[in-house]
């Protein structure tokens, strides 16, 4: 082994100090929690940005499609051959037209804004984040066509709950344009339709916000005759979204605007991104003065054991071994500080939402609420390779650390630190 059992002995003594060397002690210890809690701090802050930034984009994708095809006019007559065109592409999985508008929801007294958005009963029942996630009723009254009860819609449960709706109940949306009468009076255009079931997707702003109609339905409130505004396009890899826009340009041709979800997400993503590169550097932070406060504790000790050192030199032993004794016994508070941190991220990790709303019981108040932070629950995915990163950060610092402390033990002068013994 790289250290000789007498270098362990040795080292491992000095670190059960006795009642004179206190002081040293606690600098010992506060210096293990706090790389214990750096690295701890670490991987949970990291993990929970991991978390919040996979669901958000499950959510946002399973919503919203990885793509958007618009026409440059405006709107799409011939939507079914472009969606078939779009849909026979490698690496598509399905092509939605939809209309999409801005609309005010009433229920008696209550108001609220809404997105309205017409799709097929078909497209609306292969979403598998609405129809797995229904929160009560059914999709089976939604129609597939122009067939059927078009006076229909499926809401957020959070939407619902605001204007007091249930399954059954009647809502009304006031479209954003005025029609004119006969004598030339603007009035509100309105239309009322059936709730027959609510969706939670675990996402404030779809929760309480978005409404489905049937494409025949919202065709007709948006006077949009047989039109639609945008071909949704799910794709089977989420990552291979410039590909597929090459290829649905060279298939649809001129007269097409593409847009992917990066595009019409880039500055919320670019926001946590930068948000998550900020944090690592500031809680990196806790790491280094824990490393500080090892190479201080380990200076004092070193001062503190000079008569020893002397002593140990005029036994025989080396340089080298008086300068592995220290290194050890500075690397050993980093290693063991560095273990338990990672012991204590991984398990808060784990148990993360448990804490979330163990503490929300205790502080009776809402930690992370959803119209904030988006999304319903506190989410955490553990990435692999950053815990490898915060881990040998860590390792590097705490072997960095005692090396200078080490050295000067090693350079000591028998002679003069027995001087004055």
């Amino acid at each position: 082994m790289f250290f000789s059992a007498f270098e362990r002995m040795v080292a491992f003594r000095y670190l059960r100090a006795r009642r004179q060397e206190g002081f040293i002690s606690v600098i010992a210890v506060f210096s293990l929690l706090g790389i214990m809690l750096g690295v701890a701090t670490l991987i949970i802050v990291m993990a929970v940005m991991n978390g919040f930034r996979h669901d958000l984009l499950g959510r946002i994708l399973g919503v919203n499609g990885h793509l958007a095809v618009l026409s440059a006019s405006g709107t799409m007559a011939s939507y079914e051959d472009i969606a078939e065109r779009v849909e026979s592409l490698a690496g598509v999985e399905a092509a939605t037209p939809q209309i999409q508008g801005q609309v005010m929801v009433t229920n008696r007294r209550n108001a609220s804004g809404g997105l309205v958005r017409g799709l097929s009963g078909k497209d609306l029942k292969s979403r598998a984040l609405i129809s797995d996630n229904l929160e009560t009723g059914s999709l089976q009254d939604f129609p597939d066509g122009a067939e059927g009860d078009q006076d229909v819609a499926v809401i957020g449960y959070k939407l619902a709950q605001q204007l007091g709706l249930r399954v059954g109940d009647v809502m009304t949306l006031v479209a954003p344009e005025a029609m004119t009468t006969a004598i030339g009076l603007p009035v509100p255009r309105m239309k009322s339709y059936r709730v027959i079931a609510t969706f939670k997707v675990g996402m404030h702003e779809y929760d309480s916000s978005f409404i489905y109609i049937p494409l025949a339905a919202a065709q007709v409130f948006f006077k949009a005759k047989e039109q639609v505004h945008q071909v949704e396009v799910f794709l089977d890899n989420a990552d291979l979204t410039r590909q597929a826009v090459g290829d649905i340009s060279a298939a649809l041709g001129p007269g097409f605007r593409i847009v992917d979800w990066q595009q019409r997400n880039a500055s919320f993503f670019g926001a946590i991104q930068v948000e998550r590169n900020v944090m690592f550097l500031i809680l990196s932070l806790i790491i280094l003065v824990a490393a500080f406060n090892v190479l201080s504790g380990q200076y004092m000790l070193v001062k503190d054991k000079g008569r020893d050192i002397a002593i140990l030199r005029t036994m025989g032993a080396s340089r080298g071994a008086i300068m592995r004794v220290f290194f050890l016994t500075g690397a050993s508070i980093g290693v063991v500080g560095t273990l338990l941190g990672l012991l204590l991220g991984l398990v808060f990790t784990d148990n993360i939402e448990y804490v979330r709303q163990g503490l929300q019981k205790l502080t009776g108040s809402e930690l992370f609420p959803a119209e904030i932070y988006f999304l319903s629950t506190l989410p955490a995915r553990i990435d692999p390779t950053e815990v490898v990163q915060v881990v040998a950060m860590a390792l590097g610092l705490s072997f960095l650390a005692p090396l200078f402390p080490a050295w000067r033990a090693a350079r000591l002068d028998p002679v003069e630190a027995l001087r004055y013994e």
